[in-house]
């Protein structure tokens, strides 16, 4: 059902989390929502798939509970 994404896709989407962090720091220092959106870049970061990131996480973690 889900496809893993081609690497140059990962590579993309990460380089452009990098950028995106470093350009938004002097910014970001400053506000108090930062949290969310650095949360947002990890989310970004995360995403190899077209599967959501938090079902791909829960997935990983199911052996730990049961």
């Amino acid at each position: 059902m889900y496809q893993a994404y081609p690497l140059y896709k990962i590579v993309l989407r990460r380089t452009l989390v990098i950028l995106l962090g470093a350009l938004a720091l002097p910014w970001m220092l400053f506000r108090r929502d930062r949290a969310r959106f650095y949360s947002y870049l990890h989310r970004m970061w995360c995403k190899t798939s077209a599967k959501p990131v938090w079902l791909a996480q829960s997935e990983a973690a199911a052996g730990v509970f049961w």
